[in-house]
């Protein structure tokens, strides 16, 4: 019950009692009420005056008394009332006491808490300092480095010309040698011991042939729906892979034009494709930021390279058939081990790239990019060794010699360049009236022999370069449509090449 309804109760039991007091002081007054009336009766009606003043003063006093044990009722529960709100009063303060002293103590222990984190802030500040000192000696140490790497780098480009000179008379020496050898009748013998060209493949081993220069279309095909942008020939095979905007890879017959083989499973565009050097896997870079590796015996995707952030447009693997290097316009290069399926290292760069190849040992990596530049990295480290300006436009495209010395570029601006593997200086610069790179991803080539590069244009031409000329030895017609990519059978024919439609010719 609350305090107003306890109050309420006590005043009904007061009422009750003084009504009762009141009744019962009536009774025992009524005998002499009686007594007095009598006599009063006989002395007239002086006395019933006086009998009436009399009991009308004691029902006022009986009012009075009725009105004061009312305000006493009403004043005992008011003193009730104080009573509960004082001590309701007293237990708040006893818990605010409480809750004070709480936060005294924990006011001291914030207070213990700051003066220890003052202490460790004036430690790390103590240890920021030294840490900076070391720096500082750290950041002198390197910049002195760095001064005697920047002579020791001159020192080394200064021997690299000095080997460099050595390699040019060594080559006019050798060029001299297989002239003589030619003169003699011995130039099948010359390139056989000299050049060491023995190509062996699971038939056995073959001798190598000398490229022919392509004139005329031997086959037209309609390889693929919405273009071809990659191809190339099996290893010491005629057989043709192509790969198209239609997501599939073809192999076929250029003996007969005939279809062979069709791998399906890629999602998206593809825009590059290599071989392994013994023909059993085929690696296509993809639209989709993917990377697939297909049996070619069994035609079934053995491995999907996934890790790329954009679509993946160059690929090449190794000669032992071991890693794979692929390159995307998230501007990464990733080393892949095609065994195992993952990627063994990342190398990031500034521009993205659009080609790359391995170098014959497998452990540089050159890479054409969007600023026109032609890099070399290390392949374990990931470092850059060496870094050219090979064209004034975006690099398109990147092939290695068959004897590793030399690596042909092709680039937007309608240029073709030859450099030195080993000084990456310029050794020929190739180039047409009217010969327009159609696309970021347009492939030329080198001919087996190292005496011929082929290369598509915008026109629908396929122009054809003598190196040691420098000059162009044949112009081929037959495509409606820009060429996106050559490719030279490795026993010197024939040529292959495809456009934006799908087309794909082979020229003998």
């Amino acid at each position: 019950m609350s305090q107003e309804e306890i109050a309420r109760e006590a005043i009904k039991h007061a009422l009750k009692a003084l009504r009762k007091r009141h009744l019962l002081e009536e009774g025992a007054h009524a005998p002499a009420f009686i007594a007095l009336a009598r006599p009063i009766a006989h002395q007239g009606s002086e006395w019933k005056e006086k009998a009436e003043s009399l009991e009308l003063e004691l029902q006022q006093c009986y009012k009075a008394q009725s009105r004061l044990s009312e305000q006493l009722v009403v004043e005992v529960a008011e003193s009730r009332a104080s009573k509960a709100s004082l001590q309701e009063k007293e237990a708040a303060v006893a818990d605010l006491q409480k809750e004070l002293t709480e936060k005294r103590d924990e006011c001291s222990q914030l207070t213990t808490d700051l003066e220890e984190k003052i202490k460790a802030l004036d430690l790390v500040v103590s240890e920021n300092k030294e840490i900076r000192a070391q720096l500082e000696e750290m950041s002198i140490r390197a910049k002195n480095a760095e001064a005697e790497s920047k002579v020791l780098i001159d020192r080394w480009m200064l021997e690299k010309m000095k080997d460099a000179e050595r390699l040019n008379e060594a080559n006019a020496l050798y060029e001299d040698m297989i002239e003589r050898l030619r003169a003699s009748g011995l130039e099948k013998l010359a390139r056989q011991q000299v050049d060491g060209v023995v190509r062996q493949s699971e038939e056995g081993a073959e001798y190598f042939v000398e490229s022919t220069i392509p004139s005329a279309c031997k086959s037209r095909i309609h390889a693929h729906e919405g273009g071809c942008a990659s191809i190339l020939f099996e290893y010491n095979s005629g057989k043709l892979i192509t790969g198209g905007q239609d997501g599939s890879i073809k192999m076929w017959d250029t003996n007969t034009g005939a279809l062979n083989h069709t791998l399906h499973g890629c999602i998206g565009s593809v825009l590059d494709i290599t071989i392994t050097h013994d023909n059993r896997s085929i690696i296509a870079a993809s639209s989709s930021n993917k990377l697939y590796a297909w049996d070619v015996s069994s035609g079934r995707v053995r491995h999907t390279l996934t890790g790329h952030m954009d679509k993946v447009c160059a690929v090449d693997v190794s000669n032992s058939s071991r890693h794979v290097v692929s390159a995307a316009y998230d501007r990464t290069i990733k080393v892949w081990d095609l065994q195992k399926g993952y990627c063994t290292n990342t190398i990031i760069f500034p521009k993205n790239c659009n080609a790359l190849c391995f170098s014959m040992d497998g452990q540089t990596i050159c890479s054409g990019h969007v600023d026109g530049n032609l890099r070399l990295w290390d392949i374990e480290k990931g470092k850059l060794l060496s870094e050219v300006a090979a064209h004034s436009n975006a690099v398109t495209s990147i092939s290695l010699s068959r004897n590793g010395n030399v690596v042909l570029t092709s680039g937007r601006d309608n240029v073709h360049n030859l450099f030195d593997m080993r000084s990456l200086e310029v050794c020929g610069t190739l180039r047409a009236t009217g010969n327009r790179v159609a696309s970021n991803w347009s492939r030329s080539c080198i001919s087996p022999d190292d005496n011929y590069v082929a290369a598509g244009s915008a026109d629908g031409s396929v122009y054809i370069w003598s190196i040691s000329k420098a000059d162009i030895v044949s112009t081929l017609k037959e495509h409606t449509a820009s060429v996106l990519c050559c490719s030279w059978s490795g026993h010197g024919k024939p040529l292959a090449s495809a456009d934006k439609n799908g087309i794909v010719c082979t020229w003998a």
